[in-house]
């Protein structure tokens, strides 16, 4: 409950008093006790009756779900409310059923719930899927109700929630202290409710949280407007008593104090004006931040290809000088982007072989992990929301050729490559900006590997995303959409061996549908003949000198 406005009052303590019947040993008190029992035993059987209809209901309804959503399990899970909602009934609607089934006999269903629980959704897991939602919302702006209502672009399996799901998204982001994502969800599970949902949420409860959401973000009227409704449906309602004495005393102390600037700020107006101008104008002139950027590019806006540099992008068949593997039948290539140069490979990888990674990694699919920049070790980070499993060629004919496609279309060394990492982002998943490559202040970035540093990136798209998913370089304005069977590639480092800054880029968070990649980290080490250093002449004689000294 909120703390604060929310802290639980004090009851008046009361003394609970019983009364105890006492009972002739005459027959007629019998059976009388007789008739409250069987008039008990009645109450117990409709109770009885009306727990089997709502466990009824719920496998009815299940059902139903289980068997549309079994039919296309990844489309299914591809929209973000009915994967969060799978994680929510699974977290907790499933255990309120197994509370209500737990007054019968049957211990089958109970047994094999119980055994089947330690593989459910966590409280954590619960949560991270709210977090997910919020970020779509926040990434694609998109509303509150567009959501509940399952209104995204390219979605099949079209899910709407419920007041309990709008509440319960509500109260992840109160217990987060994120106010304004509690306003937005608790304001939306109101709605529902004033339109006529059903819920067992009650209405002053809702309310309850979004009048302390309101309060915390400095909005006393609006504050002090809601109490005065949640009085109107429960006028003892303890706390709402005491907020109206609180926001109607703040809300004078502050018309006092505004009525005495009053004259001061009149005298001060003309030049305020003037002020905000100039603040205004200086914003203008100010780089957007980062993360803007990203969300921008993310839903498909900022994209800085002008029509000039645009028109000096093209496609063509590729052989890499003759490749004797490439002859027969280059493949096609596709200029993405010029600064850094980023191409697109159509029709890199089958389908079949698409498949067969997959079915490889899929056992292993682990929470991604990212290289400690300080000690090169990898681990998760909260700003890769992923699952990755590694590949080894050894394990199999098609990573083998895989790995021979890539060294062949590139012309680099994968000896010293990285394993193939395959990558699943489901409902929200994403990678934030970063670099792949390890940075001056990070010596030890890949250390343990012995192969140098990052010096280019081969991405494989192994499937489409209905919406989302982009691949984005902030910096530049550069996106590049998933599109299966294509894959990227770019390098890291220039030629001299500096790293290039201007690849910094991200994983869009996924919006529909289901993101399936795989991408290959090449090293320096290998490439000394294939990608010679473009030294300047006087420096490589002054190492020379340096190697006679």
């Amino acid at each position: 409950a909120p703390n604060e406005l929310r802290a639980a009052s004090m009851l008046d303590p009361h003394e609970l008093t019983h009364s105890t019947r006492v009972f002739s040993c005459q027959m007629t008190d019998l059976l009388y006790t007789e008739k409250d029992l069987v008039t008990s035993l009645k109450e117990y059987i409709r109770q009885e009756e009306n727990r089997l209809e709502q466990v009824k209901e719920w496998a009815d309804k299940l059902d139903s779900l289980t068997n549309t959503a079994t039919q296309d399990p990844e489309g299914f899970l591809g929209h973000p409310v009915n994967a969060f909602k799978l994680v929510k009934r699974l977290n907790s609607e499933w255990g309120d059923l197994e509370s209500l089934v737990l007054k019968d006999t049957t211990n089958g269903f109970i047994s094999n719930l119980t055994m089947q629980r330690q593989f459910f959704p966590t409280e954590e897991d619960q949560t991270g899927a709210a977090k997910a939602l919020l970020r779509l919302q926040d990434t694609y702006q998109l509303s509150a109700n567009t959501i509940s209502n399952g209104d995204l672009p390219g979605v099949v399996h079209k899910s709407r929630m419920t007041v309990a799901d709008c509440f319960e998204l509500g109260k992840i982001a109160y217990s987060e202290a994120d106010y304004y994502h509690t306003e937005l969800w608790m304001a939306q599970a109101l709605t529902q409710l004033d339109e006529g949902e059903e819920s067992t949420i009650e209405k002053v409860t809702v309310m309850d949280y979004l009048n302390y959401a309101i309060y915390q973000q400095g909005e006393l009227e609006r504050a002090l407007e809601l109490t005065k409704r949640m009085l109107k449906l429960d006028p003892n309602h303890q706390r709402a008593n005491g907020n109206l004495k609180y926001f109607e005393f703040q809300l004078e102390k502050q018309r006092k104090a505004e009525a005495e600037k009053k004259e001061q700020e009149d005298k001060k107006r003309e030049k305020k004006v003037l002020d905000k101008r100039d603040a205004q104008r200086k914003r203008s002139k100010d780089p957007l931040p980062e993360r803007k950027k990203y969300e921008m590019l993310c839903r498909g806006e900022g994209v800085k290809m002008t029509p000039r540099r645009q028109s000096r992008l093209f496609c063509r068949y590729f052989d890499n000088n003759h490749n004797p593997w490439l002859l027969l039948a280059p493949v096609k290539q596709e200029d993405e982007w010029d600064r850094p140069r980023i191409v697109r490979y159509h029709d890199i990888i089958s389908d079949s072989e698409i498949k067969t990674v997959k079915e490889l990694a899929k056992p292993r699919l682990r929470r991604a992990t990212i290289s400690n920049p300080i000690t090169g070790v990898l681990e998760t980070a909260p700003y890769r929301i992923s699952k990755s499993a590694w590949l080894y060629e050894y394990e199999h004919s098609t990573i083998e050729k895989i790995n021979q496609r890539i060294e062949d279309v590139t012309g680099l060394e994968m000896d010293t490559a990285e394993e193939l990492q395959v990558a699943n982002y489901g409902v929200g998943g994403q990678y934030e900006p970063h670099f792949d490559f390890g940075r001056k202040d990070e010596p030890d970035a890949f250390k343990e590997l012995g192969t140098g540093n990052r010096i280019a990136t081969w991405l494989f798209y192994m499937s489409d995303v209905s919406a989302g998913g982009a691949t984005v370089f902030p910096d530049v304005g550069a996106a590049v959409w998933p599109k299966k069977g294509t894959a990227v590639f770019w390098y890291n480092l220039f030629a001299s061996g500096e790293g290039d800054y201007s690849t910094r880029h991200a994983a869009c968070p996924v919006l529909v549908g289901n993101k399936w990649v795989s991408n290959k980290w090449i090293h320096e080490r290998g490439q000394e003949f294939r990608r010679p250093c473009a030294i300047p002449l006087f420096f490589f004689f002054l190492k020379l000198l340096k190697s006679f000294i």
